[in-house]
């Protein structure tokens, strides 16, 4: 039987934090609450260290280790943010950080998590579950999951902490949701903090398996690495922790296409200024493109990172 976080565990991980990660800004825009007919509150974790939310989840999670799992080590498998986040998060508590990358994740963020001294090893994305598994009986490390770890959901959920309580009285915040650490810890963060805000999440429609599994109840997996441009959000599951959080205190989850995607992102990029990458463009895309029926609604938007490589997504506008 699993153990679930409550919603104080977030306000527990911002106490963890303070000092720790940056308090990002939050960026407003009339020229987007023109266009929306919304009063939109972007929070901004591209702006956060590493450059995404991840650090928030992977510090919470390594300092509350045993001295005996420190000395060991930890793991993780990663596209590139949680791996980043864990490597930097490692680093500074002292503790030595192997991660399982997939051979196609983005150059930026394999170069940046060697950068933190981290350890890569390298496989086909499919399997990098096995190869992390592999690595623990060999050498005993932990396992920091990206997002199946109470944790990690924890600290993932101080980045909309940090917004609810600088922007009140929000009637929606919109998350992007892969595997579902930052969406769930984001729910935690509402009911702690403002329990009337309702919380979305939003994935790409070729990788739906968040919603299908919020709308079941059973978790969906998907057989194939979704073909997204958002690289953070191509995980084929949610988590078992995850899943019962998002039932209980997610309101909707919400799809969006690839062409939705990349006009959200270049709007993001040319008219907003903010570099961020294509995960953070799929929590905004459904207001962007007018799907929020109810006009008037104070709204806000975890972008949720900016490791991006500028002239692959540049060449796409």
């Amino acid at each position: 039987m699993i153990t679930l976080p409550e919603p104080t565990a977030v306000l527990d991980a911002a106490n963890r934090l303070q000092g720790i990660a940056n308090r990002t800004p939050v960026h407003t825009s009339r020229t987007l609450n023109q266009q929306t007919g919304h009063q939109i509150y972007l929070k901004c974790e591209n702006f956060q260290r590493v450059g995404a939310f991840k650090f928030r989840g992977a510090y919470n999670a390594v300092s509350q280790l045993s001295a005996a799992q420190k000395a060991a080590g930890v793991v993780t498998h990663s596209s590139g943010n949680h791996a980043q986040g864990l490597a930097l998060a490692a680093k500074l508590l002292g503790v030595k950080a192997t991660i399982v990358m997939p051979e196609d994740a983005p150059a930026i963020k394999r170069a940046a998590t060697a950068g933190y001294g981290a350890t890569i090893v390298s496989c086909p994305a499919i399997e990098r579950e096995a190869v992390c598994a592999r690595l623990i009986d060999e050498h005993g490390y932990t396992l920091i999951h990206p997002y199946d770890n109470p944790h990690i959901i924890a600290g993932a959920g101080t980045a909309a902490l940090d917004l609810l309580q600088e922007v009140e009285a929000l009637d929606l915040i919109f998350t992007p949701v892969g595997g579902g650490g930052l969406l769930s810890g984001t729910a935690l963060a509402a009911a702690a903090s403002q329990p009337s805000c309702r919380v979305i999440g939003v994935e790409p429609a070729v990788a739906n398996d968040a919603q299908r599994s919020w709308q079941t109840g059973e978790i969906v997996r998907l057989t194939a690495v979704p073909p997204t441009l958002a690289d953070g959000l191509r995980t084929r599951f949610v988590g078992e922790h995850n899943l019962p959080i998002m039932r209980q205190y997610v309101s909707d989850i919400l799809t969006v296409t690839e062409d939705e995607i990349v006009e959200t992102l270049k709007f993001l990029w040319t008219r907003l200024k903010l570099v961020v990458e294509p995960s953070s463009a799929v929590a905004l895309a459904p207001i962007l493109m007018g799907k929020i029926p109810e006009p008037g609604q104070r709204i806000g938007v975890i972008l949720s990172g900016g490791n991006v490589d500028v002239a692959q997504i540049g060449a796409l506008f």
